[in-house]
Order: C-alpha cells, then sequence, then structure tokens
C-alpha cells in the first residue's frame, strides 16, 4: 500500500477507476463530468498516480487498461482511524457531527439508516 498524499483531483480519478475497478482511457474520460478535462490532463494524472503507487496498467495493442493498486479501503482506513481517535473512540459523536456538518438531506439519511440497519442485521 503507498502512503503518499493524492491531491484531490487525482483522489477524484481514484473514485472513478475504484468504482470501475479498471479502465481504459476512454472509459475513464465519460465518468468525468463536464467540462471534460484533455486526454493529456488525465494522462498525466495517471502517470502520478502510478509514481504513487495507486495505479497501475495492462497494454493491449495501442491502449492501456488502468487499474488500481490501493484499494478504497486501504486508502481511506488510516483517514478513518484518525477521525474515530479525534471523536474518542465515539462512533455516535462522529455520526452526530458527520450528519449535522454534512446537512444531509431526508434521503440521504433515510439511506445512512438503511446501511446501519443492514449493519445490525448482520451481527
Amino acid at each position: 500500500m503507498s502512503n503518499k498524499t493524492l491531491s484531490p483531483t487525482e483522489e477524484a480519478l481514484m473514485q472513478h477507476l475504484w468504482r470501475l475497478e479498471k479502465a481504459f482511457m476512454k472509459d475513464l474520460l465519460a465518468e468525468l463530468p463536464d467540462p471534460k478535462p484533455a486526454v493529456t490532463t488525465v494522462a498525466t494524472l495517471l502517470k502520478r498516480l502510478q509514481n504513487k503507487g495507486y495505479v497501475a496498467y495492462r497494454t493491449f495493442g495501442n491502449s492501456r487498461e488502468y487499474y488500481p493498486l490501493v484499494s478504497k479501503t486501504a486508502h481511506y482506513g488510516p483517514k478513518l482511524r484518525g477521525i474515530k481517535q479525534l471523536f474518542a473512540g465515539k462512533p455516535a459523536e462522529f455520526a452526530s457531527f458527520f450528519t449535522g456538518q454534512a446537512k444531509l438531506n431526508k434521503a440521504e439519511l433515510l439511506e445512512l439508516q438503511r446501511l446501519i440497519d443492514a449493519q445490525i442485521e448482520q451481527e
């Protein structure tokens, strides 16, 4: 796992790659919001992510299929541990802070409730 920090733009690109699991340049460009960045911009971001140990690729002819080397869990795990420490290991305090600060709408809160209920059912 890499321990290098990602820029907000690199992290945004990784979000798409994590969701897609593997992608060619055209797939990544299709996922990005308008106005689309230049292909060279995305290529530069992918090169930086490779240098940081987050991304690799397989070559198919003249095309590269990119895939993550670092899982989303591995990337965010240390950050979540820091949040846990910040709230003295009290998840309810974090949840209260998060839901208040994120200004979630009713649908988002219901989705969180559904996730929590599903986790309770697994216990």
